[in-house]
């Protein structure tokens, strides 16, 4: 067994670790804190279980990614929502992109993977555009009180905006669409939102 793979129990375990001491703290600032802190946690659609399930996986996807070699963690994004797991980024060629794909397939509870991988090389001016874009659109979602934006994950690859999340309706949706298509730089808007079922009437 490589020394890589030894190590990844324990790789595993600091990162998750890593990553719940925040989302923690968020919850308990959220019960004890401002009546605003309260506000954003109740529009979170996950359970704590499903975000910790998301979580993990996402983990075990970038450890799949970072043992296939570096350039596979710095050039492929991931979101893990719900089970789904949305790759993005550019690549050079078919078979890294392809490699990306039955890379995350072999993590367990993984229920869909959507391969919006490029073919590309994207260069410096590129990459800190589409920064620009992903930043600039969040910060639209995080002050459009219509939209509850904690639910929305964004990523940008070459001018073009990655949606998943899960949508309240349709018209919340449609509005973080329309902030996206009204950014400079943009080509196209891609979602792959889930909007939320209305509760059945009796």
């Amino acid at each position: 067994m490589s020394d890589a793979r030894r190590r990844r129990p324990a790789i595993l375990a600091l990162v998750l670790f890593a990553l719940a001491v925040p989302v923690l703290a968020g919850c308990a600032g959220a019960v004890v804190g401002a009546g605003a802190a309260v506000g954003v946690a109740a529009f979170e659609e996950r359970s704590l279980k499903t975000i910790a399930a998301d979580t993990k996986m996402a983990t075990e996807v970038r450890l799949n990614l970072l043992e296939a070699g570096e350039e596979y963690t710095l050039k492929i994004g991931l979101k893990v929502f719900e089970g789904r797991a949305l790759l993005t980024g550019a690549v050079p060629t078919e078979a890294m992109r392809a490699e990306a794909v039955k890379l995350t397939w072999k993590v367990a509870g993984i229920k869909d993977v959507i391969n919006e991988v490029q073919i590309s090389d994207a260069g410096f001016l590129d990459t800190a555009r589409d920064a620009w874009i992903t930043t600039q659109l969040k910060s639209k979602l995080a002050v459009d009180q219509e939209i509850h934006a904690i639910n929305y994950s964004v990523e940008t690859v070459n001018g073009i905006i990655y949606l998943i999340g899960i949508a309240q309706s349709q018209v919340e949706l449609d509005r973080v669409i329309g902030h996206a298509r009204n950014l400079g730089y943009v080509k196209k808007v891609i979602s792959h939102v889930r909007v939320k079922k209305s509760a059945a009437k009796t």
